[in-house]
């Protein structure tokens, strides 16, 4: 399995750039396709050491390009496709741009993946297109819900690539992480914007409905997670969750950092963080049975240890500077 060429898509990005480093440590040969842009930035690829660095087969590109798509993707074994837009209140005024990235991107994917017969491709799902919780633990035949334009987009891709295996017998798998933080997360999420504001100094810690409860996955966890199911090939066809099977609310996650960095500070409410009641997803707690079965994967991480090392992240000044704590980041 060392011998493999990969492709990371959406290498430049948090959980992207977590996997190209993990793969790397493991023997794997990566190319990692990063977002086209004139400046040359590889994203969070960028702060790993330039030895490692030196080690990755950059490609610029655009996941909308059905072109660049299949060069970047010609010569490899494997494809992680985690590029996507995943901001869930920017997919509320923004809809085609999420259209564009994540159904047609994925298509695109899958397009150059039946063309050239690639020997394995994960596509990256969310544990968002199962909306709010009917039942837990959360399995993969939990019904789907669109409950935002960002999780309709996620639903879409998916069943292109259900329909690809289907139709074409490919060897797909749909990987679906719940909610995944830690070191290098966006700004958007709640867990930096806790972390980022307290160590800012804020005695005010603005959030939105305190009341949701997420099932947390630390990043190390996720990626580990990725190259199981892709190792084992009984997971071909399957739609797999990780998660933690566990879950905590929003209200008791902040309390939770606050006690550890500064705990005088107050949580106060800002309505422009609250979704549409009937676009939020109040309830997510994942089953993680089948990816046990089928794989050799186990949870590394639990919250106190995974928040440490988050918080541990972030207090290094030169990663708290990248971020913007006093504005709503969406």
């Amino acid at each position: 399995m060392k011998n493999k060429k990969v492709l990371v898509t959406g290498a430049d990005g948090f959980i992207g750039s977590h996997l190209v480093e993990f793969l790397l440590e493991e023997g794997y040969s990566v190319k990692a396709f990063c977002l086209y842009n004139s400046f040359n930035s590889y994203g969070w690829l960028d702060t790993l050491p330039q030895e490692k660095l030196n080690e990755i087969e950059i490609f610029m590109g655009d996941i909308r390009d059905p072109n660049g798509v299949r060069v970047a993707m010609e010569g490899c074994d494997w494809v992680f496709h985690l590029a996507a837009l995943i901001a869930i209140p920017y997919s509320y005024h923004s809809p085609d741009n999420y259209v564009d990235t994540n159904i047609k991107g994925t298509l695109n994917i899958l397009q150059a993946a039946k063309m050239i017969n690639t020997e394995r491709v994960l596509i990256t799902s969310t544990s968002e297109v199962y909306g709010t919780a009917q039942y837990i633990p959360i399995d993969e035949k939990h019904p789907f819900q669109g409950q935002s334009p960002y999780s309709a987009t996620k639903i879409g891709g998916d069943r292109i690539a259900e329909s690809f295996y289907r139709s074409f017998d490919m060897p797909i798998t749909i990987v679906r992480p719940f909610n995944t933080y830690g070191p290098r997360q966006s700004a958007r999420a709640v867990i930096p914007t806790i972390i980022t504001q307290l160590l800012n100094g804020s005695n005010e810690i603005k959030l939105g409905d305190l009341s949701p409860t997420r099932d947390l996955l630390f990043v190390k966890d996720t990626i580990r997670g990725f190259e199981a199911i892709a190792r084992a090939f009984n997971t071909i066809g399957e739609e797999i969750n990780i998660a933690t099977q566990s879950e905590i609310s929003i209200g008791q996650l902040a309390e939770n950092i606050i006690s550890q960095i500064n705990p005088n500070a107050q949580i106060i409410t800002d309505n422009q963080r609250i979704r549409p009641s009937k676009s939020e997803v109040f309830r997510l707690y994942g089953s993680n049975q089948k990816i046990k079965e089928l794989t050799d994967w186990t949870l590394q991480y639990d919250l106190t240890k995974g928040i440490k090392e988050t918080i541990e992240w972030f207090s290094d000044k030169n990663n708290l500077l990248k971020y913007k704590s006093n504005i709503y980041n969406i």
